[in-house]
């Protein structure tokens, strides 16, 4: 038995929707093809011929933007090139060079474990502090040193010397006492400022009275590597007036 059809089929409505696809396609077809020969390019002949025409006009197209990418970095290279650089003694001052020459090495250290009982004195005098730390290298910049480490790290202008409790934080790392700094210039010099600091001296009560960790030595010979990090200041503000 043969199904019915509907009732608003007629043989002739297959044959309008088929002209009518061929009419849209050819239609499709003659955009892309005026489209392609204004600009003296291939004319695809079906849907796959444009596929593999547009693939291969975004390989062209991406090749070129490869190339003036390559341009770009070679003139910005002739750029830097042709600019000058920092004096040598501001590179100098903020760490960008390596230096060698006579200094003084000074040691910080915790005190030992003692009995406090009784004493005017608590946990907390008996490890080195932040403000310790800085009182010495202030010190030492003040008596004219060239150059500084801490914990063999070259200090630049953009470095930050902090404690967390007795462990140090100083260019994404951390350090345990004992702490050492050293600093290149004339080493006379940088002993007399040591001495004269007040704040050298109060420390230096307290290594008499609770033993905190102190020395200092000479050296004839220190060497240091430039600061590896970026010397470029990304925050900064004026400086209130007096």
């Amino acid at each position: 038995m043969v199904p019915k059809r509907p009732e608003w089929w007629h043989p002739r409505s297959s044959s309008v929707a088929l002209v009518l696809v061929a009419v849209v396609a050819g239609i499709l077809f003659s955009m892309s093809a005026r489209l392609f020969s204004s600009d003296d390019r291939e004319v695809p002949t079906d849907v796959a011929d444009l596929i593999r025409i547009e693939r291969e006009r975004l390989d062209a197209l991406e090749a070129d933007v490869a190339e003036l990418r390559a341009e770009r970095d070679l003139l910005l290279e002739e750029i830097d090139d042709s600019l000058p650089g920092p004096p040598e003694d501001v590179l100098r001052a903020a760490g960008g060079t390596a230096l060698e020459g006579p200094g003084l090495r000074v040691e910080l250290w915790d005190a030992p474990s003692i009995d406090l009982e009784g004493q005017p004195y608590n946990v907390n005098d008996l490890v080195v502090h932040q403000q310790d730390l800085e009182a010495v290298m202030n010190a030492l910049w003040a008596g004219g040193a060239e150059g500084m480490t801490v914990q063999g790290e070259r200090l630049s202008t953009t470095s930050s010397v902090r404690c967390v409790g007795n462990v140090l934080l100083l260019h994404g790392r951390q350090y345990s006492p004992p702490y050492v700094i050293e600093a290149i210039g004339d080493p006379a010099e940088l002993q007399a400022a040591l001495d004269a600091s007040p704040e050298v001296a109060v420390y230096l009560q307290y290594v008499e009275a609770v033993r905190l960790g102190w020395a200092v030595s000479e050296l004839d010979s220190i060497v240091m590597p430039p600061f590896d990090g970026s010397l470029t200041m990304t925050h900064a503000q004026p400086l209130e007036e007096a």
